[in-house]
């Protein structure tokens, strides 16, 4: 499952820099996260580094639009870093 950035976002600047794969980016409004790059950082770390420096509670979380199993997960991480 890609993240995603909610309307609560602060635009605080802590998440895209954190990003491995670059998925976040900054929006019309607020950061946004690429659901073609985001592999909740598996491959990376334990648990994606986003929602680790968020200040505001709950303001990232499970995209319902892109439900992804930790297999495909690792297997987009396989790609977006050209082991494939």
């Amino acid at each position: 499952m890609a993240l995603l950035i909610q309307d609560s976002c602060i635009n605080c600047d802590m998440c895209d820099p954190e990003c491995p794969n670059g998925a976040i980016t900054m929006g019309d409004s607020i950061y946004e996260i690429d659901p073609n790059l985001c592999t909740e950082c598996k491959g990376h770390y334990d648990k994606p580094t986003c929602q680790s420096v968020c200040p505001i509670t709950k303001c990232i979380i499970t995209d319902p639009k892109h439900v992804e199993s930790e297999e495909q997960l690792l297997e987009k991480f396989v790609i977006i870093q050209g082991f494939a």
